[in-house]
């Protein structure tokens, strides 16, 4: 910059000067808008019901599976983080809580993964939808100042599964809201804001900012229910069926047909996709689970997005904590040997 102005002729007016700089920092701007996100590549949810954040009860992972999930092929894993309930009054966050986050965000990085930190409140915000934007609103307010201008690979998920009672003029208006927040303190930080949570995958309806091209925009992909969640205790529809096979013509072409308009409004938005989760429960039969696994990882890997299963242990579990070995149909499904 000083050899350039020192070659400007003496003529030049202070006028003509002024309307250099103004081009040059619109020029700083636009390169600063469209740098590029992070790309996550392939990953794996953790933590979200370890009793890691509780003082360590029942909780069966150990921060050195982060090195294994590193050695399998993964590059990112997504914390998912019930924050609400680490709330006192006023909506304030345990120290002691954030501490413990502080230390995991570590020991990710640590291994060159990228944290994914992902606000998981989805049975409070489907169901409160008022108490919810207070509780969510507070946590990104401590959260984005808490990390502001500290681990610059840390990325932001809004909300897991926005949905239920809340509608897409809710959910749209939570998310600026919150975006809001956090750009006051984390202007460049990449954020993930997800399409609302239904069956018809209502990307069209999400109204993100055009000017902040820092995010990524998030779906999860369990269909069809009957078949990835066949068997699961918890719910006395899903409890009563199986076996169902998965894998016919019809079965992927389903399957594509969804992918297809994701990517379609990818393409027209410009914007990044990542497929925050996907999984079968292990009720299922082996071989249609693999294939299941399989066919939705390799259509995200050709898309080109980013994907993060669910989940490493408990239910959906690629990992056997007991055994502290991967189990390897599964491993294998997301990502293939070499």
């Amino acid at each position: 910059m000083t050899a350039i102005c020192a070659r400007w002729p003496r003529s030049l007016n202070l006028a003509a000067r002024a309307l250099f700089f103004v081009l040059l920092g619109a020029l700083g701007a636009g390169q600063a808008a469209s740098r590029e996100l992070p790309k996550l590549g392939r990953g794996i949810n953790i933590l979200g019901y370890d009793g890691i954040w509780e003082g360590g009860q029942n909780a069966p992972f150990r921060l050195d599976n982060l090195t294994t999930i590193k050695r399998a092929g993964f590059s990112h894993v997504r914390i998912n983080f019930f924050g609400f309930k680490f709330m006192g009054a006023g909506n304030v966050l345990d120290e002691t809580v954030l501490r413990q986050l502080d230390a995991v965000i570590e020991e990710v990085l640590a291994r060159n993964l990228i944290p994914v930190l992902d606000e998981h409140d989805t049975h409070v915000c489907q169901s409160d939808v008022s108490g919810c934007a207070d509780k969510l609103k507070a946590f990104w307010r401590q959260i984005a100042e808490r990390y502001a201008g500290r681990y610059p690979a840390l990325v932001f998920e809004v909300l897991n599964e926005p949905g239920g009672q809340m509608t897409l003029a809710d959910w749209n208006a939570l998310l600026d809201a919150c975006l809001g927040i956090i750009r006051r303190t984390n202007p460049e930080r990449p954020v993930i804001a997800a399409v609302l949570n239904s069956d018809d995958i209502p990307v069209d309806a999400l109204v993100l900012p055009a000017d902040d091209r820092s995010i990524i925009v998030t779906f999860h992909y369990y269909a069809p229910i009957r078949f990835t969640h066949q068997g699961a205790p918890w719910s006395r529809t899903f409890s009563r069926i199986g076996p169902l096979d998965w894998g016919s013509p019809d079965d992927e072409a389903r399957a594509a047909a969804d992918f297809r308009k994701m990517s379609l409004w990818s393409e027209k938005a410009q914007r990044p996709i990542y497929l925050g989760e996907f999984g079968v429960y292990e009720r299922a039969p082996s071989d249609s689970r693999a294939r299941y696994l399989s066919f939705v990882a390799r259509s995200a890997d050709r898309l080109g997005w980013s994907w993060a299963y669910w989940q490493f242990d408990h239910d959906f579990a690629a990992f056997d904590s007991a055994r502290q070995s991967w189990k390897p149909d599964i491993l294998r499904a997301l990502i293939p040997p070499r």
